[in-house]
C-alpha cells in the first residue's frame, strides 16, 4: 500500500527533535530560575566563547564554534535584541566584530558553571540508559562515514514517473 502524502506517515525525525526541544526548554527554565531573562541554551557556546577570545568576526565565532556562519549570524542577531552582543566595525568595510555588552559579559560566569553542569547531567544519562547518547551519536557517525547519508538516501529514492 502506497501513502499519497508521505507526510501521513510517523516522522522518524519528530522523537529527537522533541527530545532535544524539551531538554533545551528545561535548561532555559534554568535560566529563568535564576533570574537570567532573554537568554535560550544556544547563547551559551558564542557567549561563552567571545568571553574568552574578545570580539570576533562572525565567520571567526562560527568557524571557533565549528557551525555555519547563517546559524551563527541568525544566534548574533537574536543575541543582539537581547542586549547580549553588540557590533562595531571590522577589519574591513564588510565585516563586523562581535563583542560582549556588559549584562552578556555579566552572565558569562553563570553559563560557564551551566555548561559545566549540562555537561555532568550528559555523562550522568549516558550511564543511566543502556544506549548512551554520545555512544549513538559515535556509532551513527562511524555508519555514515561507511555509506554517506546522501548515497542511503539516493539508494531508497524511488523518481516519481514523468
Amino acid at each position: 500500500m502506497t501513502v499519497s502524502d508521505p507526510t501521513e506517515l510517523p516522522d522518524p525525525w519528530h522523537a529527537l527533535h522533541e527530545l532535544l526541544a524539551a531538554m533545551d526548554a528545561e535548561i532555559e527554565q534554568v535560566y529563568t530560575e535564576h533570574g537570567i531573562q532573554g537568554v535560550r541554551p544556544r547563547f551559551a557556546y558564542p557567549l561563552i566563547r567571545l568571553a574568552h577570545t574578545g570580539p570576533l568576526t562572525i565567520r571567526e565565532l562560527a568557524e571557533s564554534l565549528n557551525r555555519s556562519h547563517s546559524a551563527i549570524s541568525q544566534t548574533v542577531a537574536a543575541m543582539r535584541k537581547e542586549g547580549l552582543v553588540s557590533s562595531e566595525p571590522g577589519p574591513d568595510a564588510r565585516t563586523r566584530r562581535i563583542a560582549l555588552t556588559e549584562y552578556g559579559r555579566s552572565l558569562v560566569p553563570f553559563l560557564e558553571a551551566e555548561w559545566r553542569a549540562t555537561h555532568a547531567t550528559v555523562a550522568e544519562l549516558d550511564r543511566e540508559t543502556p544506549y548512551a547518547m554520545t555512544a549513538v551519536v559515535a556509532d551513527v557517525r562511524r555508519a555514515l562515514a561507511r555509506r554517506p547519508m546522501r548515497r542511503r538516501v539516493l539508494d531508497h529514492l524511488i523518481e516519481p514517473p514523468q
